[in-house]
């Protein structure tokens, strides 16, 4: 972690010092958890989706034809082989 100074109105580091106090936590804490939340909400869609791809294998071309493939899955979901 790096540390950043930051200035707050007296009014408003007042508030958010009494609720570390009241949640127990650390200052320092509260203004991560805050500044993460407001990105989160700010960043446009698109990059959101782009970290939460789902990850995908690509397994290469079917050499099977279509009407085949329902027996060969079946074939080895059982372990059965002609």
């Amino acid at each position: 972690m790096q540390k950043l100074q930051i200035l707050f109105p007296e009014p408003l580091l007042r508030r958010l010092r009494e609720l570390a106090e009241k949640e127990d936590r650390p200052v320092s804490e509260i203004v991560r958890r805050a500044v993460d939340a407001w990105i989160e909400k700010t960043e446009p869609l698109a990059e959101r989706q782009q970290k939460k791809r789902i990850p995908t294998f690509h397994g290469g071309r079917i050499t099977i034809r279509g009407e085949d493939m329902r027996e060969i899955a079946y074939q080895d979901r059982t372990g059965l082989s002609e």
